[in-house]
């Protein structure tokens, strides 16, 4: 006799397309980030007051991923430190998408987050720019 064993991966989930599975999402920092030089260096132009975000992809469901960064596991150190909560307010609305989706999305989302009321975390690497990163992901023209 054989048995079937479910999995849990996408690709055995009935109706839902393997390629339609990733998600961006937006994190708030606790204002003590900004203590941290590292931060400092890597958002120079910080406007005091605004809040502090971290803004993200995922082929995992977005809560998920925060408790991983949360736990250490492929964190990021500023997500992990001070990361406070999931601003799905922000993000949802344009989850599920295929990973193209995701990754043009995040890049999108992350400049207006910055350009409008919130402020976006730079990353870890403290030379990284908007204009670096659009000319990485080819996802958008430099501005």
């Amino acid at each position: 006799m054989r048995y079937s064993v479910p999995t849990l991966f996408p690709s055995s989930m009935p109706g839902k397309p393997r390629g339609h599975h990733y998600s961006v999402y937006v994190i708030e920092l606790a204002p003590k980030v900004w203590d941290a030089a590292r931060f400092r260096r890597a958002n120079p132009d910080y406007q005091l007051g605004k809040p502090f975000v971290y803004v993200g992809m995922t082929g995992l469901d977005p809560d998920v991923r925060f408790d991983k960064h949360k736990a250490g596991i492929q964190s990021n150190r500023f997500v992990r430190d001070f990361g406070v909560r999931l601003m799905p307010e922000l993000y949802a609305m344009y989850n599920p998408m295929p990973y193209e989706g995701a990754r043009d999305m995040e890049v999108e989302l992350g400049i207006g987050l910055r350009g409008g009321r919130l402020w976006r975390l730079a990353g870890l690497n403290a030379s990284w720019s908007p204009r670096l990163l659009l000319r990485e992901s080819g996802a958008l023209r430099c501005i």
